[in-house]
Parts: structure tokens; C-alpha cells; sequence
């Protein structure tokens, strides 16, 4: 696109964001002189675009209301910020009544799009997965993101740089096998090809994603969701606590998702009733532990601590706590 036609639609763009924008504004913006803007504009209108011209100390130019602006001009970026936001609003249920805006406005989205940038970001769409409501999230690097989305597609090997927790940088070859949204973060799971085992990675620590030559095949029935929850569920910290608690499964999990803890059902239910109450045994791998008597006393169910003695403990002091309060008069 010859400059001055690609500054002229950047002066569209400019002026579809609202409001009135001064001459020295928009030729500072286009990197132009004034005359040149005017010239511009006159183009512009020339093309039925109908730009007001404002009198005064603070005129300039703006879009007449009401105007039906032309078919978007999105970078890579704004297009994936902009579906990545329909895509997890129709995720939170966040639709109108006839559930139909969410749909039509990524339809109208993609038709405008070049088909490169659409090609790759419905390949992105494909490859997500959220584990719970989503909310305000990271931001990813949009170039790492297509680029890992483009690989979980595809199966195709992709190098990454990646910083871990301790600071330490490596490079990686990853068969990503698929992308989460969890808990705000942004997170690629698959094989770690350098110790042949299956790896979560945060998006926000990789540096840089490459797509590598060749192909990987992925393991059948693989849950990308999942197995970023269980890795957060059975990942290696300070204390390793294990309980028998006796309820439901979904009692349990309003107060010890899967992304806290494992369950195990040492009593299975008889016949077909699979929500009868009956002893589930609970794992969790914590930093801290101080939080769990609450955790615990909040479920009203009753349970039985197995390990680790720090934890009966605490316990046992916040139930005196309690029942000194309740004695207070």
C-alpha cells in the first residue's frame, strides 16, 4: 500500500475513535504537516466519508453522528484482543438474551479480517480451553500465542525460550498439545521433548515461540483443561496433606476444586446413585497450611486427618478459639 494512501486510512482510523482531533494532533499522529492533513481529509470526503470540520480555539475534524463506519482496520493484536474477549464472554455466559451478539460480532470480526490473520486466530479459538469463568486474564505476547496455537493445530514441534520460577532460562523443544485459561494466567501444556515427559508452561514466561520443521503425533484423548488442573493439584510443595472426608464429590469441590486437590473414592456408590454421601479420600500439596481449619470448617462434613500432624494441630486451636468466642458473653 503506497504511504499516502496507508496514511490516509490511518486518519480514518483516527477519527472513527471519536471525538474532535486538531490539525497539529492528527499531523503529529500521521507524521505530516498540516496542509497535508486538510489534503487528507479532502480525500476523505471525496470518498463520501462524511468528516465535520470543527470552528473555534479547540476545532479540528471529526465524523458526522451516526455514521456507519467502514469495515474495521485491526492489526494482528487488536484482532485477537477483540475475539479473545468475545470468545471468553461467550465462556461466561456474558450474551444477550436471543444469545446471538456474541456469535454475529465475531462473524462480522473475521469477515474483514485478511484471511491470514483470521486463518490463524480461528486456529487460536480451536485451541483454547478454559477450566473455570473466565476472567480478566494476562495478557499474552500475540506472536508467541498464534504462534503456539498454529503448533497445537498442526502438531508441529515449536522451540521456546521459557524463564521457570527460579529465574533460570532454557531453551525447549514442545509438542503442545493444547492452551489453557486458568485463574487469570494463560498456560501451554504438552511433552517437553528434551526429558520426554509432559510439561505445563506459563505463557507469560516464554520469551519467544518458533515453529520447528517435522511433526508430533498427540496422544488420544488428551484434556488439556485437566491436566493443568492436576498438575496444580499434585505439584511438589512444602506439606503433602491427605483426608477422608465423607460427603459428595460436588460438596467437596465448592470448597477444594480440582486445582487444589486430588479426590479418590474409597467407598464407591452403590448402584446408580453416584451423588450418595459416602468417604472420599482428599490429597493436596500446599506451601502453607494455615488456611485449611477454616477450609475444613466451612464444609461442614465430617472428616478424619491422616497426615500431617501440624495440620490436627491447628485444627484443634481454632475449634478452642471458636468455642471460647461462642462462651463470651
Amino acid at each position: 500500500m503506497p504511504r499516502p494512501t496507508g496514511r490516509v486510512l490511518t486518519l480514518l482510523e483516527l477519527l472513527q475513535s471519536g471525538g474532535t482531533r486538531t490539525v497539529a494532533e492528527l499531523a503529529a499522529r500521521l507524521g505530516v504537516e498540516g496542509r497535508t492533513v486538510r489534503r487528507y481529509v479532502g480525500q476523505l470526503i471525496d470518498l463520501d466519508v462524511p468528516v465535520e470540520s470543527v470552528r473555534g480555539r479547540y476545532g479540528g475534524y471529526r465524523l458526522a453522528p451516526g455514521y456507519r463506519l467502514p469495515p474495521l482496520m485491526l492489526n494482528d493484536e487488536e484482532a485477537l484482543a477483540v475475539l479473545l474477549g468475545l470468545a471468553a464472554g461467550r465462556r461466561a455466559g456474558l450474551t444477550t438474551t436471543q444469545h446471538t451478539a456474541n456469535e454475529t460480532a465475531s462473524a462480522k470480526i473475521r469477515r474483514v479480517l485478511p484471511k491470514h490473520i483470521a486463518r490463524r486466530l480461528d486456529t487460536l479459538l480451536d485451541s483454547l480451553a478454559f477450566t473455570d469463568q473466565p476472567g480478566a486474564f494476562d495478557t499474552p505476547d500475540a506472536a508467541v500465542l498464534l504462534t503456539l496455537a498454529d503448533a497445537v493445530r498442526h502438531h508441529r514441534p515449536v522451540s521456546i525460550r521459557y524463564t521457570d520460577r527460579d529465574g533460570r532460562r532454557s531453551e525447549r523443544t514442545l509438542h503442545a498439545y493444547g492452551i489453557v485459561a486458568h485463574e487469570s494466567r494463560w498456560y501451554v501444556t504438552g511433552k517437553d521433548a528434551r526429558i520426554d515427559e509432559e510439561r505445563t508452561f506459563r505463557l507469560d514466561r516464554i520469551a519467544d515461540a518458533r515453529a520447528l520443521p517435522g511433526s508430533f503425533e498427540a496422544p488420544a484423548g488428551f484434556d488439556p483443561a485437566q491436566r493443568v488442573l492436576s498438575g496444580f493439584a499434585t505439584a511438589d510443595y512444602r506439606h503433602q496433606v491427605t483426608l477422608r472426608i465423607h460427603g459428595t464429590v460436588e460438596q467437596i469441590r465448592t470448597r477444594l476444586p480440582a486445582s487444589v486437590a486430588s479426590l479418590e473414592d474409597n467407598e464407591p456408590a452403590s448402584g446408580e446413585d453416584h451423588e450418595a454421601e459416602r468417604w472420599l479420600r482428599v490429597e493436596l500439596r500446599v506451601e502453607q497450611i494455615d488456611w485449611l481449619p477454616a477450609v475444613l470448617a466451612s464444609l461442614d462434613r465430617p472428616f478424619v486427618i491422616e497426615r500431617p500432624d501440624e495440620l490436627r494441630t491447628l485444627v484443634t486451636a481454632l475449634a478452642e478459639r471458636l468455642t471460647s468466642y461462642a462462651h463470651r458473653s
